[in-house]
């Protein structure tokens, strides 16, 4: 008589039954019920908040400087009737995803090759502080004169915001990198292109990712600042159109929109922070 053989994982050989299927059970449940939980207090907050606002933009406060969300949610539905939203803000979109996709590209390539060379990492460090800690709203008069009041200006402006904060952290990434895992593929007859495909670059990835969360909210200034300072067209221009009119509800409403687009791209950030950090082991998390 054969005795039942235990299910297993096909991915890892590992039993499933019994204790193990309870286990993997109760951690799903758990997990589960943490994210709804934070996302229940999440919504508490958010709704707290605007009541607190509401009675604030009502009661006590002239609602000339402050506002309201009623008051919001009205200038927000009258430029998404007459199109003014989705104008501007296809704009601003459009120079966000640009400039970080463009920053974010040449920081990470500049990073990994700049930080795998020692000599070279160690005299371009100092500059690249130096230049990183350029107010970036004192470069855009510099930008319009080169490259004029278009959407360039915005894009490289919000490229430029990126592109530092990208090279940083990749440059630490890689040189946080383990040496004994270099030493270990170096004995097993690796070559340089082995140790940089295989070791450096996903040893070095945490930074990246780190780099591309921060820089998110750096895209989104760098592209206002630019239609702050000169520019008839998106979210920056509307905020200094209401404001010029002494419209608060129109700057609350157009910082609205932004906050809503940076949660987007944060999102995004993180379904591809997910898939990169596959490589890493389940005791890394």
């Amino acid at each position: 008589m054969t005795e039942p053989v235990p299910d297993t994982d096909a991915h890892n050989g590992l039993s499933t039954s019994g204790p193990v299927k309870e286990a993997r059970r109760r951690s799903w449940w758990h997990r589960n019920r943490r994210t709804t939980t934070v996302w229940g207090l999440r919504l508490g907050v958010v709704l707290v908040f605007l009541l607190l606002w509401q009675l604030v933009g009502k009661a006590v406060a002239n609602p000339m400087f402050v506002s309201n969300p009623v008051s919001v949610w009205e200038q927000l539905s009258d430029w998404i009737v007459d199109g003014t939203l989705g104008t501007h803000t296809w704009i601003t979109i459009q120079e966000v995803v640009l400039g970080y996709v463009i920053g974010a590209a040449t920081g990470a390539l500049a990073g990994y090759v700049l930080a795998s060379i020692r000599l070279i990492y160690d005299v371009f460090e100092p500059l690249m502080m130096a230049l990183y800690s350029i107010p970036k709203v004192a470069l855009a008069p510099l930008f319009i004169v080169w490259f004029g009041i278009g959407i360039d200006m915005k894009v490289i402006l919000a490229a430029v915001s990126v592109f530092f904060l990208v090279f940083l952290n990749t440059a630490a990434g890689v040189r946080d990198v383990d040496r004994g895992l270099i030493d270990a593929v170096r004995l097993m007859g690796g070559s340089n292109k082995d140790i940089a495909l295989k070791v450096v670059l996903p040893a070095s990835m945490t930074g990246l990712i780190t780099g591309l969360k921060v820089s998110i909210p750096y895209a989104l200034i760098g592209a206002v600042i630019g239609e702050l300072v000169a520019s008839n067209r998106g979210l920056g221009y509307l905020i200094n159109d209401s404001a010029a009119q002494f419209n608060t509800a129109g700057v609350f409403a157009a910082v609205v929109v932004l906050t809503a687009l940076a949660m987007v791209l944060n999102t995004l950030v993180g379904v591809l922070a997910s898939r990169a950090n596959r490589w890493k082991p389940l005791d890394a998390d």
